[in-house]
């Protein structure tokens, strides 16, 4: 793609994806506590002005009922939730603390596959980061999508040969797998086997995108064979640590709005915008671009407030 004038609003824009960008991959390496202390009750939750991720980030807890998506993957909710198990055969869940392991039975269903044809490439097990919340909804830290239970971070770090202490699994640093100037992959962590961990599961048909940073994006176009699944493979501001996967809207659910399909092509042909000095350091802004309001239940879809309040 051509490299975008840089207006002075877009240049604003640069400033906060970059500000984003150090924020996503402070995230992925924040600690967890072995010992979470729950969050104060609300003063006022049913304000209109509450924030709906105050209000979703205190449920512990998945409604009862039939699995349901409601609205998009940056603004809805879902009930019938279920938690990822903290271990599998091939799976170990982080930062359980976080309580973001929760996802549709589609998705739980889709990672324990996963982790099974991950195996077969030689992948030694899935470290999976955060999903969802019990029911969705925005999340008081960290992630704009994760809402409606169909998005999966999946560590790049291998998992180890046993079964981590809570410890561990709170305190435990992700993997840079980009290099310091952000130009390239790290070869001193980068391997094969990541290359097919993510070709297998871009090829699952569930899977609708994966978002990686571009150093990784650029470092698959270099090294993979046979690209027709690449299409899905995104670049994305941070993901340095992790990949993200976004599945579709699974049939029959007419209330889940999709993304859509990506950009045909396998989207090798020019990344240079995301290796432009402008990206990688802009400037900051003569005038700082205001913070977006937080995000209220008037925005979510009618039925969250439901599924909020639900058993």
């Amino acid at each position: 793609m051509p490299i975008p004038r840089l207006t002075p609003n877009r240049r604003a824009r640069l400033a906060l994806a970059a500000l984003i960008l150090s924020a996503a991959g402070a995230h992925a390496q924040d600690r967890g506590s072995v010992n979470p202390k729950p969050l104060p009750p609300l003063e006022h939750p049913d304000a209109p002005s509450t924030p709906a991720k105050a209000l979703f980030g205190r449920v512990t807890r998945a409604s009862s009922g039939p699995a349901h998506i409601y609205g998009f993957y940056a603004k809805g909710c879902f009930s019938g939730g279920q938690a990822l198990p903290l271990d599998g055969p091939n799976w170990q869940v982080m930062r359980p603390s976080r309580n973001r392991m929760w996802g549709t039975p589609y998705l739980i269903d889709f990672v324990e596959r996963l982790s099974q044809k991950a195996a077969r490439v030689g992948w030694p097990g899935l470290l999976v980061g955060d999903m969802a919340q019990p029911r969705g909804g925005p999340m008081i830290t960290g992630h704009a999508s994760h809402q409606i239970g169909i998005d999966a971070d999946i560590w790049l770090t291998p998992m180890p040969d046993h079964r981590m202490s809570r410890a561990e699994r709170e305190e435990t640093s992700a993997t840079d797998m980009v290099r310091p100037d952000r130009l390239d992959i790290d070869p001193e962590v980068w391997t094969p086997t990541h290359l097919q961990l993510i070709k297998v599961t871009a090829e699952q048909s569930e899977v609708e995108r994966i978002f990686v940073n571009a150093a990784i994006k650029k470092a698959l176009c270099r090294e993979a064979s046979g690209r027709s699944w690449m299409s899905k493979v995104r670049p994305m501001y941070g993901h340095n640590y992790h990949y993200h996967i976004r599945l579709a809207c699974p049939a029959g659910q007419d209330d889940c709005q999709p993304q859509g399909a990506p950009a045909a092509g396998d989207g090798c042909d020019d990344l240079s915008y995301w290796f432009s000095d402008a990206v990688l350091h802009p400037k900051p802004p003569k005038v700082p671009p205001k913070p977006k309001p937080a995000m209220t239940m008037s925005a979510l879809p009618a039925a969250c407030r439901a599924v909020l309040k639900a058993p």
